[in-house]
């Protein structure tokens, strides 16, 4: 599969399954927390299969998943949602990735 298609799809599938939580939750701009979570996680999924190609797909999610979570956890305080998430859905993109060969 074409590497930028499947960043797409992945992008999409992890942004819609990480702010489907939020519509439950109250927030002082529920609609800025949910459109910036979205775009945060779309990243995610969109630049494991893309970006740092010599670099091992699952090795690659755990970093970007890492490094594109952090601020958010940092600005929030809530270091365990954020960062769990991210962690865990970037390590699944990234077996995705390697089990599709788009790597």
């Amino acid at each position: 599969m074409d590497s930028t298609l499947l960043g797409i799809i992945l992008g999409a599938v992890f942004g819609i399954a990480a702010i489907v939580p939020m519509f439950k939750m109250n927030f002082p701009d529920k609609n800025a927390a949910i459109v910036g979570a979205l775009i945060n996680r779309f990243a995610i999924g969109f630049l494991i299969p893309n970006a740092l190609p010599d670099v091992d797909p699952i090795l690659r999610g755990l970093l970007l998943g890492i490094l594109l979570s952090l601020p958010d956890a940092i600005i929030t305080k809530a270091y365990a949602p954020i960062m769990g998430l991210g962690i865990i859905g970037s390590l699944v993109i990234g077996l995705i990735t390697r089990l599709v060969g788009a790597a």
